[in-house]
């Protein structure tokens, strides 16, 4: 193309202005729970998107309208409740994103409501058991929730024990595990080889007991994964009804491959940035641990990412994230408000 003297240069627009931008839509749902552990689910109606499929309640949040209000909103129309607002709190929100739109999930913990519920849009609406969601026609897109609901809220990371005290690790262990909270103790320990390891785990697993807490194996999860396979069954019987997972320190990310976890093992790595947490996703994790959010001692000389990085990070992931570096258990609410799902510490957690 040639340009005559003192004509004006036109620039090309760019793919971007050639495409029509895709609509982001912000939609706030709930999680709601009987007192059996049920799980509250509405089936969409015909004439709407994605007809027949069930998804927690809720719905778009107006422009200018804050999350919890709108969340208030939405389940007082369908559901004909009155929500607390201090028994609220955030679960989980990331982008899942669809042909023709993206829409933002946000969606909380129901802990409290008033008024009898039911369907005011002639919605079928059901009680599930959160471990069959998934299976029971749940849309795909809710996936992510139901990770975050059978995640608890803390995971105590495991010390090295002071020499000669295995005993004392042991009691340590049953001590969390007798707080009565859900809670997953991370059996972090380099210094013993795998057999050594599953045979602590298994005398962890006695600790914890009838109790909410579960352990996970901390280390290389394609060889914890043949070390389980090969364990005596007696050993095999001993562990398995506390075992909940495998985590993976981040090395093991740059592995290829996905490691093939028993049915119902979580599996969860410690990531640091965003190409870990994006690496981990594609690895099939469960969860993942993101920090430090502070500086810490078992990281010396690192700094931390702090909370506004940490919630740029996981904001839009549809994977459940703990918060780890420098917290303890008065920052759950903190964490909680720049979306982890909980925290992992060391010496946040472990007694004294």
């Amino acid at each position: 193309m040639s340009l005559r003297v003192g004509q004006e240069v036109q620039a090309l627009p760019r793919q971007a202005e050639l495409t029509p931008p895709v609509p982001r839509i912000h939609v706030v749902a709930g999680v709601l729970q009987d007192e059996a552990g049920d799980v509250l689910v509405a089936q969409r109606p015909p004439g709407k998107s994605l007809a027949g499929g069930w998804e927690f309640p809720g719905g778009k949040l107006a422009a200018g309208e804050g999350r919890l209000e709108g969340l208030a909103r939405e389940l007082e129309e369908e559901l004909g409740i009155r929500l607390d607002p201090a028994r609220c709190r955030p679960l989980i929100r990331y982008v899942h994103r669809y042909p023709e739109r993206v829409v933002e999930l946000d969606v909380w913990r129901v802990g409290a409501w008033n008024g009898e519920l039911h369907g005011r849009e002639n919605q079928a609406l059901d009680w599930r058991r959160p471990e069959v969601l998934l299976a029971s026609g749940l849309l795909p897109a809710d996936a992510p929730v139901v990770n975050a609901l059978q995640l608890p809220p803390l995971v105590a990371v495991t010390p090295f024990p002071d020499d000669g005290d295995e005993g004392g690790f042991l009691d340590r262990i049953e001590l969390l595990a007798s707080g009565g909270g859900p809670l997953l103790v991370c059996l972090r320990r380099a210094d013993l080889d795998l057999p050594e390891l599953l045979e602590l785990a298994a005398g962890a697993a006695c600790r914890v007991d009838g109790t909410s807490a579960r352990l996970l194996l901390h280390g290389d999860p394609w060889g914890l994964v043949a070390a389980l396979d090969s364990a005596p069954p007696a050993l095999r019987a001993r562990l398995d009804p506390a075992l909940a997972g495998i985590h993976a320190p981040g090395r093991y990310l740059e592995r290829a491959g996905r490691p093939s976890l028993p049915a119902g093992l979580w599996l969860g790595y410690s990531c640091h940035d965003a190409a870990q947490l994006a690496h981990a996703l594609d690895a099939g994790a469960g969860y993942a641990f993101l920090g430090p959010v502070h500086a810490t001692a078992s990281h010396p000389g690192q700094p931390g990412m702090e909370w506004e990085a940490f919630e740029a990070l996981v904001g839009e992931l549809p994977l459940p994230v703990f918060a780890i570096g420098g917290l303890g258990p008065a920052d759950l609410e903190t964490a909680w408000a720049h979306g982890a799902q909980g925290i992992a510490a060391i010496r946040g957690l472990w007694p004294s």
